[in-house]
């Protein structure tokens, strides 16, 4: 919203004059609720502005699927959207767009996420339209028709295409294998095509029940009405029945291997270099934040100065640390033009090197620890932001001084520390797992030279080489 974001701007403004304030960035108060049926709100009144915005967490996402029915979380998820109590598809949009608020649902690893804002005065209106999603959605068989068509149309153009979209998908199925997290959020051609009405009604029953709820509410609202309002309108809202899977950890992998898939006319290789890192509750957090910053965060990233800068071999380099309530993937992304393969991937690997065997030195840090801090209010200018690092906060368990001390700990952070938590997050170059996608008789000898290769075509239904079926 305009407003909102414009008394944002007056407010970072005014700590460019103080800059010491900027470590005072804290979440403001909230109230936390538990409604008889399991349900958590959490209620953050913040005046400012005539907006209120919500970010709502149901457990359960991509892991808990079914092995064989990938994707019914990403469906399920589209589906709410199109449709919910008296409103088919149309109307339920419009009910929106009338009073011009916004809700959508996404799928998520570990679980759906939902979000929306409306304006203070339209409340009712929005609390009632999350309630009919939540409750009451209607999975209109036609609308889930038209979303499996589109969802498989955007998976076999990204394979046509533009391969960037992919990569990590792919690559997070190499690593993680029979694991959940190596499941693709989306689902894939295959299990899409597999999924029925049945299938999304048996499963948000299972697994989206109120006992999985988790909806934090931030923006200009008396807290007693609202906290009326959530609990007269979701108390209708049962437990799940099923029970929601167990998460252990990934073993990292130990030695080299590779996935080559093929895609016979393309022109440039994608690349994704990985294993197994951390999890959300990796204490040392804000170290790790300035050593990927320097390593692969920025434009002006170790990654991205050797791969784009200097040599021209990419258009872009980064480095991702994904951080779920178990260990995620810790990879190395890009591409390069089909001839430079081996050159590109030689030099992603002597910077891992460089990283791992140098570290940081004092001005790669005191730069991070800038670019950190002067980007941290960014993720909570507005009411929707706010109530998602609550919903985020508690989904984690990690407490509040995860985003309230986050300031202080990177400010504390020394050269030591950041040491200490390459060597533990980086992978070894004698450990990691290789995905390329390209032209697999042009490329096929350079990807021998990583390990040993595992080979699949792109036009492949699944995320998974053949040989991890089961």
């Amino acid at each position: 919203m305009r407003l909102e974001r414009l008394c944002v701007l007056i407010w970072l403004l005014a700590l460019t004059a103080a800059p010491h304030a900027i470590a005072q960035v804290r979440l403001p108060p909230y109230e936390r609720v538990v409604l008889d049926n399991g349900a958590v709100l959490f209620l953050m009144p913040q005046h400012e502005v005539p907006i209120i915005a919500f970010a709502a967490l149901v457990r359960g996402g991509t892991v808990a699927e079914p092995v064989q029915r990938r994707g019914v979380a990403a469906l399920t998820a589209a589906l709410l959207e199109r449709g919910a109590g008296t409103r088919d598809a149309k109307a339920f949009v419009e009910a929106i767009a009338d009073v011009g608020g916004e809700l959508s649902a996404a799928p998520g690893l570990e679980a759906i996420n939902i979000r929306g804002d409306f304006l203070a005065r339209d409340r009712k209106r929005m609390v009632e339209l999350l309630a009919d999603l939540l409750i009451r959605p209607r999975f209109d068989a036609r609308e889930l028709e038209k979303l499996k068509a589109r969802a498989i149309e955007l998976i076999r153009a990204a394979k046509d295409s533009d391969a960037r979209g992919l990569i990590s998908t792919y690559g997070n199925a190499f690593l993680f294998g029979d694991h959940p997290y190596g499941r693709p959020i989306g689902g894939d051609e295959a299990s899409l095509a597999r999924v029925t009405r049945e299938d999304i009604v048996a499963w948000y029953a299972e697994q989206a029940g109120a006992d999985r709820l988790l909806l934090s509410v931030a923006g200009d609202f008396d807290p007693a009405e609202m906290k009326k309002l959530l609990t007269a309108a979701l108390a209708g809202m049962p437990k799940a029945h099923g029970v929601l899977p167990a998460l252990t950890a990934a073993a990292p992998v130990t030695g080299d291997r590779v996935l080559l898939i093929d895609k016979p006319d393309a022109t440039q290789t994608y690349f994704w270099i990985g294993n197994v890192g951390v999890s959300k509750r990796y204490e040392a957090h804000a170290a790790l934040e300035l050593a990927n910053t320097v390593f692969g965060g920025r434009f002006t990233s170790m990654l991205n100065t050797e791969l784009r800068i200097r040599t021209g071999l990419t258009y872009g380099a980064r480095s991702s640390v994904s951080r779920p309530s178990q260990p995620g993937s810790v990879a190395i992304v890009s591409y390069t033009r089909t001839d430079a393969t081996g050159q590109a991937i030689d030099l992603a690997l002597a910077t891992l090197s460089r990283l791992r065997s140098d570290g940081l030195d004092a001005e790669q840090l005191e730069s991070a620890k800038r670019y950190v801090l002067g980007q941290y209010p960014l993720d909570m200018e507005t009411s929707e932001q706010l109530a998602a690092q609550v919903a985020t906060v508690e989904f984690y368990g990690v407490g509040r001084a995860y985003v309230d001390d986050f300031a202080k700990e990177v400010q504390s952070v020394d050269l030591a520390k950041v040491r200490e938590v390459i060597d533990d997050v980086y992978p070894k170059p004698e450990d990691l797992v290789y995905v390329l996608i390209g032209n697999a008789a042009a490329i096929r000898e350079q990807a021998a030279k990583y390990g040993p290769v595992t080979e699949m075509s792109i036009a492949a239904p699944e995320f998974r080489a053949p040989a991890q079926l089961h």
